[in-house]
């Protein structure tokens, strides 16, 4: 039996006459660039979210780099992330000129470790005249946590650490739309708990678009309107720029495929959730807990629903390349998500890390492993998925 890792074919065939509809629509009104479907689409992901404002940009690395950019962030400045994460959680910092701080991440749920990141700030920052300074004398002005696969970071703790020292709190929620968190007071959707969060819609993402689309959402009213300057070269005015910003606008056509997806899906995350509890029962009741981590759920108990998208179901194995290798050979489509952490690329160099920095970051490179999962996937192939693994395991 041959399983991919996704198969977004019956997704598609679900929605395509409503998708070929919309899509008719851009292209017989000609309007492809900041129209009313982008405008339909904001207002209907800033809706979902709680949040007064939502920014539609060209990428999820382009929602963080425009982000970065609104705020001036750049040369001098230092901005604190996960050691563990897609490049450019990482690369936007380093591309407007600030300097990447890593931090390592929890063994558990893959996301930056509170405890690591108190510990950094203890160690090697102090505050001069109410700014946080580093042992390089760079002023840190931000943390950028990442929801990881679908489950969101510990936020009430990015929270607090963000308000004891004054940093701006950007989340990274590319990989966790609709993920939700039971926040100190009530519960909070990712990207909705910080000063801004930045959404990919990737292809691949629980909610995808036909090619790379991402987004921006935030509640401050001064910032949402220096966003969508910034997404225009800074352009207010016609052809005045009032300062350096990006070509990072949403296009007409994926705003309106997007906003066609957007109410299923709760529903999609809820059914990569039962895939992903199928996987979890039928590997303990092959006696596999034991071989091989399975993915937490942290939040579980609390009554949220959405306390897990499930945007990958990452096990982990010390004998993971090989297990992998034994997989391909039997037609199951896996992925490494990382196969380095960042401070391990080698473009990251110039910052002076060493093996063992990070070793949960680095052990979790080493050995973690994507298995297929999507809202449609028949339980007969997950079953077979677990029948390969255990056999392997044997």
């Amino acid at each position: 039996m041959r399983v991919p890792l996704l198969d977004l074919s019956e997704q598609y065939r679900a929605l395509s006459e409503e998708i070929r509809a919309v899509t008719d629509d851009v292209l017989a009104s000609q309007r492809f660039i900041l129209g009313p479907k982008l405008a339909e689409f904001e207002e209907a992901v800033a809706a979902y979210c709680g949040v007064p404002h939502a920014i539609g940009v060209s990428s999820g690395t382009d929602a963080l780099l425009a982000v970065l950019m609104a705020l001036e962030i750049g040369l001098g400045d230092a901005v604190i992330t996960t050691a563990y994460s897609f490049f450019a959680t990482g690369g936007c910092i380093a591309r407007v000129g600030a300097t990447p701080v890593f931090i390592d991440i929890d063994s558990d749920t893959y996301n930056i470790s509170a405890t690591a990141l108190k510990l950094y700030i203890q160690k090697y920052c102090h505050s001069v005249e109410g700014k946080l300074i580093n042992e390089n004398r760079q002023w840190v002005r931000a943390l950028v946590p990442a929801h990881l696969f679908g489950l969101c970071c510990d936020m009430n703790e990015m929270r607090a650490v963000a308000r004891e020292h004054d940093l701006i709190l950007i989340e990274d929620a590319a990989q966790a739309i609709g993920a939700e968190f039971p926040a100190e007071k009530e519960a909070a959707k990712a990207g909705a708990m910080g000063d801004a969060g930045c959404f990919s819609f990737y292809p691949s993402k629980n909610l995808g678009a036909a090619g790379d689309a991402g987004l921006v959402v935030c509640r401050n009213d001064q910032f949402a309107d220096r966003l969508r300057v910034c997404r225009q070269h800074g352009m207010e005015a016609r052809y005045q720029h009032q300062f350096i910003g990006g070509n990072f606008r949403l296009d007409e056509l994926q705003a309106a495929i997007l906003k066609v997806k957007l109410p299923h899906l709760d529903r999609w995350s809820a059914a990569r959730r039962e895939a992903a509890k199928f996987y979890t029962d039928e590997f303990r009741r092959a006696g596999l807990q034991g071989t091989i981590k399975l993915p937490v759920e942290p939040y579980r108990e609390t009554g949220l629903k959405n306390h897990h998208i499930y945007h990958q179901y990452v096990i982990r194995s010390p004998r993971r390349d090989d297990l992998r290798e034994h997989l391909s050979k039997n037609e199951i489509e896996t992925a490494i998500y990382y196969p380095l952490a960042l401070h391990e690329q080698p473009c990251f160099e110039y910052l002076g890390y060493k093996p063992g920095d990070f070793p949960e970051a680095e052990r979790a490179a080493r050995e973690t492993l994507a298995l297929p999962i999507y809202p449609e996937i028949s339980r007969e192939a997950q079953q077979y998925v677990v029948n390969c693994v255990a056999e392997f395991s044997k």
